[in-house]
């Protein structure tokens, strides 16, 4: 059974339209797919530029923009061949699959690593997202584009506080420190002087020679706390000259 849905049978409809002998349908079904995604995904790269990310609204914006052309090419661009008055099928997922692989190297150079965390997965995932609304916009499915838009927005602004509430418990905290500082005595006084109990501490060495150091921070008054007292001795501690907490700050 064939399945239609209900974007499809607007797309046909649009594409049959007729202006004389111009077949003028697939030119507004164009310039609805690039409209919509200029909407969708630039609510996508608003949320993540009020949010101070450095891949924000322009950025998501070319992304989706970008993704949605290629699919109209992938769908357009390439005449179809005939052989002895059959026609033969094309791919049209070929170059939408390239993009797919390509926009991953995009996302990855949104993500920085510290010590034993990483900041900035959630831009490389809305990176990847607006791919697909501009894959979904160009491939004309406008409902499945706007209905995942919804839910995306969604997702990064109300799941924030749902996943604030549930890391705030046992956050995980990074650290570099020169390499000959004895940070690890200094770290063990202050936890137990700000009720912390540190946990699966870990330590390496980066390239410049500096100890990447993380760790699990337990309060053990069990009752509402500030961890940024906390933090902010670890940060004046002796040779200590970066502390990162991932699920403190902001995404």
């Amino acid at each position: 059974m064939v399945m239609t849905t209900i974007d499809q049978v607007i797309a046909e409809k649009i594409g049959k339209w007729m202006v004389g002998e111009w077949p003028l349908g697939n030119f507004f079904l164009c310039v609805i797919a690039l409209t919509l995604s200029i909407i969708l995904c630039g609510a996508v790269g608003l949320e993540r530029e009020r949010r101070g990310r450095t891949a924000g609204l322009r950025t998501h914006l070319l992304v989706g923009v970008g993704s949605c052309i290629i699919m109209i090419i992938s769908i357009y661009g390439f005449p179809a061949i005939q052989i002895n008055g059959v026609t033969l099928n094309r791919d049209v997922a070929r170059l939408a699959a390239q993009v797919i692989a390509g926009v991953g190297f995009l996302g990855a150079g949104a993500i920085i690593h510290r010590g034993g965390g990483a900041k900035g997965l959630t831009t490389a995932a809305t990176i990847w997202i607006v791919m697909a609304i501009g894959l979904a916009c160009g491939s004309f499915n406008f409902i499945l584009a706007t209905v995942g838009t919804v839910l995306i927005i969604i997702v990064l602004t109300t799941f924030r506080k749902l996943e604030e509430h549930l890391t705030k418990e046992t956050p995980m905290i990074n650290m570099r420190a020169k390499k000959d500082s004895p940070v690890l005595a200094q770290l063990l006084f202050l936890a137990d002087k700000h009720h912390f109990l540190i946990k699966e501490l870990s330590s390496e060495l980066d390239e410049d020679g500096n100890l990447d150091i993380s760790f699990y921070a337990t309060n053990t008054l069990k009752k509402d706390y500030d961890i940024l007292p906390f933090l902010a001795d670890i940060q004046k501690m002796e040779g200590v000259t970066d502390v990162f907490a991932p699920t403190i700050n902001a995404k």
